[in-house]
This record gives structure tokens, C-alpha cells and sequence, in this order.
């Protein structure tokens, strides 16, 4: 029968993998992400699903988890991923694992081929002869195979060396029969980032999870208050983060965590192909992800001087490592912005800024004298000053309507970045704006245009400030290249 051991409990991170330019692991990266996880973690996991594992040969496999096991120093436990499409392979690593010196080994069933249930069981105790401490690894939405209650419970009683499950299906009644079936005699672990209060609350004793990279201490905070009992603070905490780890979830899991690693300062590099930049982490979510992590404290405001030419503009700014500390040039700044969904209230704006005596402010002054309402252009803010241009022409009352609901996404998305630094007031006087919004001819909810229009806008202010996308990252991501519309189902 299986048994539930004292080390395997608490938070514990799925380690990304750090790869260089050339796609080879780097270790000195992979070092510095375990001393950022270390503090505040009870156990790290080398090559999990968000470490790419089957992305990686064996031999680089050995590779992460002996610098792993070297860089942990046994400060806390290290339960490596050893599942393999076959048993054969399977055994060898987690052979190999065991004679390293891992706490134990976290198994996925074997994918692709999608055996029986009988036929993981069978695997599973093969591995169970080994001696190693093991851990079943339950995430059908990757290795197509669910394991239901009684398959888990069986391995669970029936294997010596079984001392937990980790369900990444966010199926929680699942979840649930296991408490019923198994709690007290394995430990059970959630691994789904967009559930981990829930199922901490109803009795989990820990988690593995990808977005424990970016934030092990608020994970840390959720876990300590449950244990604790206060259950309103641990609920506050999960809503707090639960828009970031969604984003982390749900759009490509391995390059969102890396992106967000980077921002804070922790480059660990890209994923392998096929996950590119911008491909499933597009870039509308690279600026939603940051956002997030500035909420949460993870970038913080640092000083950032605007030279506007005649004089100097000091502000702060939560920026990430390549926001340059001093902005020149302000003779056109060009950003874009992308925002959805649905997609017909989808908005996408680009967007000009510049000083109020130079092309952009000389543009406004003769787009109104010139055309002005007659083509739909209209002053939306005077502070700073901003014109706004409809992308497509507006015919009907309705769409008027909902250039006006766009136009109070910009403004809103003005005031945000007033507030954060990002457009300081002692440059307002001498800044303008020109924001060419779209607005789908077929829209309807108008406060999803707005919000929209607000998320467009404010992606394409911070874009034209900061000078992004930079050459190098276009031609990074240009093989993840769609048209947001042409390529729409």
C-alpha cells in the first residue's frame, strides 16, 4: 500500500527550462531561477510539463535534474519528472532519477498512444519496483488519458511506493473522490494554477504549479492561510492573481511564464519550437501578463527621464528590463494595440504621439481645419491633446454611438497611464495624441467596445513610448505572424 510522507506537501514551482538562442539548456539561467524560487517554496520539480520535458532528449533530461539536485543542495525536496511514452524509457529514468539522489519522481501516464487503464496500471507498477517514492501525474489534457477514482485509488493502494497524486485536469469532483477515497493515505497535490484555493480549502496538501515561477510568495500566502484556517485571505489572494494565472493557463503556458520570468528580470530565454514568441502567447497577452504582474508588486516603479528637447520630465514607471531609463525623440513615437474578444467588439488602434509643435501636433491643426467632423475626426481630450480618427467610416446613428463608447476606452486609457507615469502631467502640455481606432461595423456591446478600445489603447501608449516591437523581437516572432482577421475562424 501506498503511504503519505512529510516532505511532500506545500508549494511547489513547475520549473520552466532555459534555453539560449541556439535552443541548448542553460544552466547558468536554470541556477538563477531555483535561487528566485527557493525562499519562498517547499519543493521544486524539475522537467514537468512546464519545463518542456517532452521537448528535451534523455540525456538533456539527466542533465536539468542533476544541476537541479546540485543547485537545491537538499534545502528542499526535488521530485523530478521521469514519465516517458514507454515504460521501457520511463524505468530507465526514473532508475537513473533514484540513483541521483530526487526526493521522488512525478510520472505522467504515458501519452500519444493513449494505453488502457489496466495497462497503466501496469506501468505504474513497474516504476512501483524500483523502490523510488512516486507521484501519479494526472493531466488528461495532455497525456489523453483521464485516470478515473477507482484507477487512482487502486494504484494508490495497491503500489508500496506510491506518496501522492498530482491532478492537473481541474476537474474538481474528480479531485473530490479522491479526498473521499485516498486523502490521509497518499498526499494529493492540484496542479491546476485557476483552482488551487478551491481545492487547498476542500483538503488538497499542496500544489505544483507553472505560475509558482512568477510568484511563489503570493502562492506561498494562499497555502500558509488555508493551513491557518483563514479562509478569507486565502480567497482574497487566489481572486488577486487569478487573472494572471489564467492568462498563464490558458495561452501557452511554457513561453507566458518565460515572457513573464523576463519581464521581472529572469530571462530564461524562449521555448522550443513549435511554441514560438507570439504564436499561442500572443502579444495582446504579453501585455495583459504584465499588467498583472504589476499589480501584484512584480515590477516595480522605477525613474525614467522624458526629454522633451527645451527641458527634462522625471517620472515613474513600472518597467521591465527593456524600457529604457531615458526617453528622447519626441518628434513621432509610433504604438498598436490589439484587444478582444468577441470578435466583432474586437479594437485595434495604432497610434501617434509626438511634441504639440511638432508633425503630430501640426497634423491635428490641419486634419480639423481641413476635414475636421465632416470625416468623423473629434478632439476627445484636451489634456493632453487627442484627436481621434475612425477607422472605418461612420454611417448610422448606432455606430456613432459606438465610436463614442471607443473613444471613452482612449480617454480612460489616457487617465491610467497618467496615473502610473507613464504620460506625467508635467509633460501633458507639451504632448499630443492621434489614435485611429476601429470599431467593427457589426458591433453591438458597446461596453465591451469601450473596455476594448481602453486595453488597445493602453497597450499601444506604452508600445510608443518604449519603442516596441524592437527589430530583434519582429524578427523573432515573424514565423507567428497572422492577420487577426483573415485568420479568424
Amino acid at each position: 500500500m501506498g503511504y503519505k510522507t512529510d516532505w511532500f506537501k506545500g508549494i511547489f514551482p513547475a520549473l520552466v527550462t532555459p534555453f539560449t538562442s541556439d535552443s541548448r539548456f542553460d544552466e547558468a539561467a536554470y541556477r538563477a531561477l531555483i535561487r528566485h524560487v527557493l525562499p519562498h517554496v517547499n519543493g521544486v520539480v524539475p522537467c514537468g510539463t512546464t519545463g518542456e520535458f517532452s521537448y528535451m532528449s534523455f540525456e538533456e533530461r539527466k542533465q536539468v535534474i542533476e544541476v537541479c539536485l546540485d543547485e537545491v543542495n537538499d534545502r528542499v525536496p526535488v521530485l523530478a519528472g521521469t514519465g516517458m511514452p514507454s515504460t521501457r524509457e520511463t524505468l530507465a529514468l526514473t532508475e537513473w532519477a533514484r540513483d541521483a539522489g530526487v526526493s521522488g519522481a512525478l510520472v505522467v501516464a504515458p501519452y500519444y498512444l493513449k494505453p488502457s487503464f489496466n495497462e497503466v496500471y501496469d506501468h505504474y507498477r513497474a516504476l512501483d519496483k524500483l523502490g523510488l517514492p512516486l507521484v501519479l501525474y494526472n493531466i488528461p489534457q495532455c497525456s489523453g488519458t483521464h485516470f478515473r477514482w477507482w484507477t487512482a485509488e487502486g494504484m494508490a493502494i495497491d503500489l508500496e511506493n506510491v506518496v501522492g497524486i498530482k491532478d492537473s485536469s481541474g476537474d474538481l469532483p474528480f479531485m473530490e473522490a479522491m479526498f473521499e477515497k485516498v486523502k490521509g493515505k497518499i498526499g494529493i497535490f492540484v496542479g491546476h494554477d485557476e483552482v488551487v484555493q478551491a481545492a487547498l480549502a476542500a483538503g488538497a496538501d499542496g500544489a505544483i504549479l507553472a505560475s509558482a515561477n512568477l510568484i511563489p510568495d503570493l502562492w506561498q500566502k494562499v497555502y500558509q492561510a488555508t493551513l491557518a484556517g483563514d479562509l478569507a485571505t486565502a480567497q482574497a489572494w487566489q481572486q488577486k492573481v487569478q487573472k494572471l494565472v489564467r492568462i498563464v493557463v490558458r495561452c501557452s503556458s511554457t513561453q507566458a511564464v518565460k515572457e513573464g520570468l523576463r519581464m521581472m528580470g529572469v530571462d530564461v530565454g524562449d521555448s522550443r519550437h513549435p511554441v514560438m514568441p507570439g504564436g499561442g502567447f500572443r502579444r495582446e497577452d504579453y501585455e495583459e501578463l504584465r499588467l498583472q504582474l504589476e499589480v501584484l508588486g512584480k515590477i516595480p516603479a522605477t525613474q525614467v527621464v522624458y526629454d522633451l528637447g527645451d527641458r527634462q520630465v522625471q517620472t515613474q514607471i513600472p518597467a521591465v528590463p527593456r524600457t529604457p531609463r531615458l526617453v528622447a525623440d519626441w518628434t513621432l513615437r509610433v504604438g498598436e494595440g490589439f484587444a478582444g474578444p468577441p470578435f466583432q467588439e474586437l479594437a485595434h488602434v495604432d497610434l501617434l504621439l509626438g511634441r504639440k509643435n511638432g508633425p503630430v501636433g501640426r497634423a491635428i491643426q490641419r486634419a480639423m481645419s481641413e476635414w475636421g467632423a465632416e470625416r468623423g475626426l473629434t478632439i476627445i481630450n484636451e489634456h493632453p491633446l487627442t484627436l481621434l480618427v475612425p477607422t472605418v467610416t461612420v454611417r448610422t446613428a448606432k455606430q456613432h454611438r459606438l465610436l463614442e463608447h471607443a473613444a471613452e476606452g482612449v480617454n480612460l486609457a489616457i487617465q491610467k497611464n497618467i496615473e502610473s507615469g507613464f504620460l506625467p502631467v508635467g509633460a501633458l502640455d507639451d504632448l499630443v495624441l492621434i489614435v485611429n481606432a476601429f470599431v467593427h461595423p457589426a458591433a453591438s456591446i458597446a461596453k465591451r467596445v469601450a473596455f476594448n478600445n481602453f486595453k488597445a489603447t493602453n497597450q499601444a501608449i506604452r508600445k510608443a513610448i518604449e519603442e516596441r516591437p524592437t527589430l530583434a523581437e519582429l524578427f523573432n516572432e515573424k514565423a507567428a505572424a497572422r492577420h487577426p482577421f483573415r485568420y479568424a475562424p
